[in-house]
């Protein structure tokens, strides 16, 4: 037998932050990959240290859902979950391509393959290009249009800047929009000065969060100009200093994301099957059957990023 875990923040503050693992759970669930799927968080119920001894199965993929490796992929995880073994030199990474450690849980007698976080996944690059696709309406967004991912950016953590700019170098390769650029919360450059960073007139902007929370439902979008009172929302699009700005909102919430977890647990060695094509087929119909064109113009929950 195998289970996934999904590793995630949640919050105290606000229920709706765990929304997104809980979907992306349900989708992974429907595919049959897993025996067990599990939720997990750190401030939220079922709690990380307890989730292990829920399981049956002898081997467990955990996978943080997490945008960059850090305090909680390196230290706080692994330590909830009694990882002894664990060191974030068996990850072997420059800070965004963690891989999958093999340890043994002993005290529960099981085998733990313990995951690098969903967001340095190179499967996230495409997450983020639908993400575009999807606020737009435009399956093939990108010509005459710029795309600017964000991401909070912390003294405190260098990876978490890598992981946007490595999102953003992925996808300017691509050539497929006319300009990419990464932009921060709290570094240079600023996600304030959007539209100073770009020449074309429609601008689509995607926040590398996990969930929707006071960042990217408050902050952002006054930050931006897309509204003066996040309260009153703004338009999808929304006119600032001459250009339209397409905000997706949070890249986490994109029903993709499924995808991203059935990859990690596959490269850490966990049999999957035919859910990877599973889950993008169900996203295609999803997509092409529903339309928001005003996805992420309402305040959401708090996440942690």
């Amino acid at each position: 037998m195998q289970a996934l875990v999904i590793a995630a923040h949640g919050s105290h503050l606000n229920p709706d932050a765990s929304d997104p693992t809980y979907a992306h759970a349900d989708t992974v669930r429907g595919t049959g990959a897993f025996d067990e799927v599990r939720e997990a968080f750190w401030k939220e119920e079922p709690h990380f240290r307890e989730v292990i001894r829920t399981l049956e199965s002898d081997e467990v993929f955990v996978v943080p859902l997490f945008i960059s490796e850090g305090y909680f992929t390196e230290q706080v995880i692994p330590r909830e979950l009694r990882l002894e073994e664990w060191d974030p030199d068996r990850w072997d990474s420059d800070g965004t391509d963690a891989s999958q450690a093999t340890l043994e849980a002993d005290d529960v007698g099981k085998t733990i393959h313990y995951c690098g976080p969903a967001g340095t996944h190179d499967a996230m690059t495409d997450v983020i290009v639908q993400r575009a696709e999807t606020v737009t309406e435009d399956p093939n967004v990108g010509e005459g249009v710029g795309l600017a991912v964000v991401g909070h950016g912390t003294e405190r953590n260098e990876n978490s800047a890598k992981a946007v700019e490595y999102h953003a170098d992925r996808i300017r390769e691509m050539d497929r929009f006319d300009e990419v650029e990464a932009l921060f919360m709290d570094e240079e450059p600023e996600v304030d000065d959007v539209t100073d960073f770009f020449e074309s007139e429609d601008i689509v902007v995607v926040p590398l969060f996990i969930a929707d929370g006071y960042h990217t439902q408050e902050d952002i979008p006054e930050d931006m100009g897309l509204t003066e009172d996040y309260r009153l929302g703004w338009n999808v699009p929304a006119d600032v200093d001459g250009h339209r700005i397409w905000y997706a909102g949070a890249v986490g919430t994109e029903g993709l994301m499924a995808d991203v977890l059935l990859e990690r647990a596959a490269d850490a060695g966990a049999d999957i099957g035919d859910a990877l094509e599973a889950v993008r087929d169900k996203v295609t119909l999803s997509n092409s059957s529903e339309t928001d064109p005003d996805a992420g113009s309402e305040p959401g929950a708090e996440a942690g990023d």
